[in-house]
């Protein structure tokens, strides 16, 4: 029983990132399209290993900022110079795991992009 009700838990968090946060949607929107791409190009299992590895990546470094926010917003209403550093630095972490997600996206699919194009 306590087991399902650390499921429900999780699940509620996924609930309210996705209601809540306009960037995890976009995120979701990026692994739509990502997955998308990857079935349309026929890419290998390796390459969805690499795929899937970064949606998740992105979307648990939003959910974790999202996590830190939250509770900097209960600790500190006010603006503070600490929470701000402490709020911003979780925000680097999601834009790194966003590049650099990125940067492999465009690894595994400028080449296909490519070839395909030229098939034309």
């Amino acid at each position: 029983m306590k087991t399902l009700k650390s499921f429900a838990f999780a699940w509620n968090g996924l609930k309210i990132c996705f209601t809540s946060e306009i960037n995890f949607r976009i995120h979701i929107l990026f692994a739509i399209a990502a997955v998308l791409l990857g079935i349309g190009l026929k890419i290998s299992h390796a390459d969805w290993l690499a795929v899937a590895g970064c949606i998740v990546f992105v979307m648990v470094m939003e959910m974790v900022n999202t996590g830190i926010e939250q509770l900097c917003n209960v600790v500190q209403q006010d603006i503070h110079p600490g929470i701000k550093k402490v709020k911003d630095i979780a925000a680097g972490a999601v834009m790194l795991s966003a590049f650099c997600s990125l940067i492999i996206g465009v690894v595994i699919f400028l080449p296909k992009i490519i070839v395909y194009i030229k098939s034309f």
